[in-house]
């Protein structure tokens, strides 16, 4: 995976600001409805919160002793609101689309395997985690 292809995509698809978030979540409720009730009815935070994770994951891929800890407390806190291991692939594929559609011709197959790698990596650390007794 190339830390600075999916740095400078996430940029070009970051500059869509909030309308990130809600492709994603609208991606992500089509796909799983039954995920909807996990979430507030007004979704304007969420979204803010959304985006700021997916901003300090990508900034910190290629940082390892920055992003593990970060995403260990990240899976923590999703346990603490009800996320179990089967949710992590239905979010990873929210999350290419939404990716990809945002990309728009930049998206290729490189992108794509090289994010789902990332993600791979992300949903595992946030998955062991959880597995962790809770402190």
């Amino acid at each position: 995976m190339d830390a600075w292809k999916l740095k400078e995509n996430f940029a070009l698809v970051g500059a869509n600001g909030v309308d990130v978030a809600e492709y994603f979540y609208a991606d992500l409720f089509a796909r799983a409805p039954q995920l909807r009730s996990m979430f507030p009815a007004a979704m304007a935070k969420q979204h803010e919160v959304l985006l700021a994770a997916l901003s300090q994951i990508v900034g910190s891929v290629d940082d390892p002793a920055a992003l593990v800890p970060f995403l260990q407390d990240l899976g923590r806190r999703h346990r603490g609101f009800g996320v179990v291991a089967e949710h992590y692939p239905l979010v990873g594929a929210s999350l290419l689309a939404t990716l990809a559609h945002f990309s728009g011709p930049a998206w290729t197959e490189d992108l794509e395997r090289g994010w789902t790698a990332a993600y791979g990596l992300v949903a595992e650390v946030m998955t062991e985690a959880t597995a962790e007794p809770a402190s």
